[in-house]
């Protein structure tokens, strides 16, 4: 992050503007509605500028910067030509711990402007952090069709009855609940209708009303996150990420999705690795029936699809026999996800028209699957969690009647900036990772179809930027 998103209080504030022209006009029309007091110094200053300073109970000074004009302001903005004035202002306002904007010079900055959805007292800002202004100002034309200005309205109907919703309620809990019926129901839809009098009316009955949202239980969200790119999330799987109480969420689910949260919920990590469980498996059950009980609406987070191999069915039996409401939400699962993004399509009718997914991870390094069925014409076979058993796997399959020649394929890190995909046969796979080696997570594809990556392979990894 390259800038802390923060919102200043300005009215009443000193703000100082260094710059006479159209740029720091339009600086000061948005400090202006923001409520501060303007000055503006520059040696020529357009006429505009003069008269929303003047006309504002700021001030026009039409005179060079100088060091010590800082003095006494909240925050400044250097809106000149000159480079080296601008440099200077910046320097002068870091050393007086006065927050500076220097237009269109990033680094000489200590805050930067925002592109702004102003839906007061509703207020969206997006910002790239310098990087391209252009491209934050689309992503807010974009905000602009999504975000009706009603929601303005709103927010200060609900601003007007925060208190007495606070006095009606004595559990936050109970006031999220109630705050929730009323801001996605028809108390929102009226106000969206332009019948505030109506939704005022009506929010004012269910305050007084007898049906006091208790939430004494919870509900438990079971939710595939996919294999580690968050674009692959679904709408469903967003809007409940955003308003759980609770997430729990396993070593497999990439950061950028769990950035996708809510922010002030509570995050639990219950990842599990190889012989390494943060938190048993009845433990994990036992979490999501305690949160739940509690009246939290609880994420449980899992990468891939949480019914296979995510061990979700055991999950929501644990929650059924409690008696706690649950909904699951599927997720992209990995062979689904690694193998589009390495150009491997698990079925083709000139290769395979059936495909099987086998976990890969071996207990005590015994081969207890079913190796015969596995080898079969036009199938193609996909190992979860089999990176450690992989030698094993080759072998039994090799012994078991499959082409020693038949190509694999193990996709590290599938979907991320760090997919990285190997490829050999099965003779010559485990020799191969000596010279080339992956870290988990890593799925294993064995059959024809892998011949198709070098001609379908889309995804460069390497093109892409790591999200932070």
């Amino acid at each position: 992050m390259e800038f802390l998103p923060l919102f200043f209080d300005l009215k009443n504030r000193a703000v100082l503007i260094v710059g006479g022209g159209d740029v720091a006009l339009r600086k000061a029309r948005l400090l202006h509605k923001a409520g501060a007091n303007i000055t503006v110094i520059s040696p020529e200053i357009n006429q505009a500028l003069q008269d929303l300073a003047l006309n504002t109970q700021g001030k026009a000074l039409i005179k060079a910067y100088s060091s010590d004009t800082l003095a006494g302001y909240t925050l400044v903005v250097a809106a000149t030509d000159n480079r080296a004035v601008n440099k200077q202002v910046s320097e002068d306002a870091k050393q007086n711990n006065v927050p500076v904007n220097v237009v269109d010079h990033p680094e000489l900055c200590s805050f930067i402007f925002p592109a702004i959805v102003d839906r007061s007292p509703i207020i969206a800002a997006v910002s790239s952090g310098g990087s391209s202004p252009v491209l934050a100002r689309i992503l807010r034309a974009k905000l602009e069709t999504v975000l009706p200005a009603t929601y303005g309205r709103l927010a200060t109907l609900a601003e007007k009855y925060r208190n007495q919703v606070k006095a009606r309620f004595e559990h936050i809990n109970q006031r999220r609940g109630f705050w929730e019926s009323i801001l996605q129901g028809p108390v929102s839809e009226l106000v969206f209708a332009g019948k505030e009098i109506e939704a005022e009316d009506l929010l004012k009955s269910e305050l007084s009303g007898a049906n006091i949202p208790k939430r004494e239980l919870g509900e438990v969200y079971l939710v595939g996150a996919g294999p580690g790119d968050p674009d692959l999330l679904t709408f469903k799987s967003l809007r409940l990420m955003q308003q759980a109480d609770v997430v729990i969420y396993d070593r497999l689910v990439s950061e950028p999705i769990l950035n996708l949260c809510r922010r002030d919920a509570q995050m639990i990590y219950v990842g599990k690795a190889r012989s390494d469980h943060a938190v048993p498996q009845e433990g994990i059950n036992q979490l999501l029936v305690k949160h739940a009980k509690a009246g939290h609406r609880v994420l449980r987070l899992k990468g891939g699809d949480p019914f296979i191999f995510g061990r979700g069915g055991e999950e929501i039996e644990e929650l059924a026999e409690a008696g706690v409401p649950f909904q699951v939400v599927p997720g992209i699962t990995a062979a689904a996800g690694c193998s589009s993004y390495s150009g491997i399509p698990l079925t083709h009718r000139d290769y395979a028209q059936s495909v099987r997914f086998v976990t890969g991870h071996l207990k005590n390094n015994s081969a207890n699957l079913p190796w015969a069925e596995l080898v079969h014409p036009n199938q193609t076979i996909v190992f979860y969690m089999g990176l450690m058993g992989l030698p094993i796997i080759c072998e039994q399959l090799i012994k078991h009647g499959m082409s020693a020649a038949t190509p694999i394929a193990l996709v590290q890190k599938g979907t991320t900036p760090q997919q990285k995909v190997v490829i050999a046969s099965l003779d010559t796979m485990v020799e191969e990772l000596k010279n080339n080696p992956v870290s988990a997570p890593t799925l294993i594809i064995v059959g024809e179809v892998v011949t198709l990556h070098d001609k379908l392979k889309w995804f460069n990894p390497s093109s892409t930027l790591p999200i932070e």
